[in-house]
């Protein structure tokens, strides 16, 4: 909550407030991480302790921000379909959040399972073993 009785009010009209000479309060000395001469005479200081400082690094594009692939792999299948009894289970991936389907693992039991996309080899690694994918493309691996 504002109030007039701030220590402010005590230094009106001494110039440096508290500070003692001039600029000390508001000069560069006081931003903390930012020093001078890192161009000039602190450039020995640059190379061994900040590499790194001058420069950019790196682009990310706004398009890669919001085609985030969340990927499920098949041997994580297994671990979701232990709970179920049916002959045939169905896996709905895309109501559980993934968006695609790889490869890595082994698929013992035929499963149908509901995904936007799958690799190459979960596909044939599934149909291999009875199932089927119901997905709508897919992709290289």
């Amino acid at each position: 909550m504002p109030h007039k009785l701030r220590k402010i009010r005590k230094f009106r009209g001494s110039r440096t407030q508290g500070y003692g000479r001039i600029g000390q309060h508001r000069d560069s000395g006081s931003k903390g991480h930012r020093k001078v001469g890192r161009h000039k005479h602190l450039w020995s200081w640059v190379v061994t302790h900040e590499p790194n400082y001058f420069g950019k690094s790196g682009f990310t594009s706004p398009k890669s921000v919001h085609s985030k692939v969340n990927t499920i792999n098949l041997k994580k299948l297994e671990e979701l379909v232990e709970v179920s009894q049916q002959e045939k289970p169905q896996i709905n991936l895309t109501e559980m959040g993934y968006t695609k389907l790889l490869g890595t693992g082994k698929v013992t039991k035929p499963l149908i399972i509901h995904v936007a996309s799958y690799s190459k080899s979960a596909a044939t690694k599934i149909a291999e073993a009875g199932g089927e994918i119901v997905g709508l493309q897919t992709t290289g691996e």
